[in-house]
């Protein structure tokens, strides 16, 4: 993203509306820190500049990679779709991804206002490979994973993203070295992160995995995401 200093007039619509508090005003103009700015487009898009200052530059590697993990409009060329995950934790009832004895899980790294860096994906990836799990292909971060060890790209740890995806599938005995990894990533990680569990729950209610979560001390929020499998009788 680019402010043209000659254009801005110094109103602060874009300081305001800036999910990573990136831009500030220096004499009276606005100015994007290019270190902090995570490539949203979102003071673009919404800022609503009467003058029209903000501009967005085309962007090259590395700094490129920043788009599809935080500008929900961006389509990452992995995926063919907008957004910094996958579609495959949401509609698991119409395509059977997850089965009866696997859990997917999602461990999603910074948020609005925080956002995190490429190489806090190392911290889970590396851990987890060593455990033998397997990662959604089309994931964007299973993109720029490049060993079976699950190391990501040098030349791209440093980039700033609003936040970004880990998508993985694991049988579900396999469930509890999971969880105890992320809580030891938890002592070491410098942002924040929230996991998602994907379960299949029986005819009777019943998903053991609520039970393995609690012992582990995780709390299962209230707002909780459950498809009923809707999309089965649609044609």
């Amino acid at each position: 993203m680019e402010i043209k200093t000659d254009l801005c007039i110094g109103c602060g619509q874009c300081i305001i509306i800036c999910p990573v508090q990136a831009i500030r005003l220096i004499d009276n103009k606005a100015i994007i820190d290019q270190d902090l700015c995570v490539e949203c487009a979102v003071c673009y898009r919404d800022a609503g500049c009467p003058v029209n200052a903000i501009r967005l530059k085309r962007l090259k590697w590395p700094r490129i990679i920043r788009s599809p993990l935080s500008n929900v409009m961006a389509t990452h060329k992995i995926t063919g779709i907008p957004g910094r995950g996958t579609e495959e934790m949401k509609t698991n009832d119409v395509t059977n991804r997850f089965n009866t004895n696997e859990i997917g899980v999602s461990i999603e790294l910074g948020r609005p206002g925080v956002g995190a860096h490429l190489r806090d994906i190392e911290l889970f990836t590396t851990k987890l490979s060593r455990i033998g799990v397997e990662y959604e292909e089309q994931s964007p971060v299973t993109a720029i994973i490049i060993d079976k060890e699950g190391h990501i790209k040098d030349d791209i740890k440093d980039e700033f993203v609003l936040s970004a995806f880990i998508e993985l599938k694991i049988p579900r005995e396999k469930i509890s070295q999971v969880l105890q990894i992320i809580r030891d990533v938890e002592e070491e990680i410098d942002t924040v992160f929230t996991v998602g569990i994907i379960s299949r729950v029986k005819e009777n209610n019943f998903d053991p995995i609520v039970k393995i979560l609690s012992q582990q001390g995780f709390e299962i929020k209230p707002n909780a995401k459950v498809n009923i499998g809707l999309g089965k009788i649609l044609k």
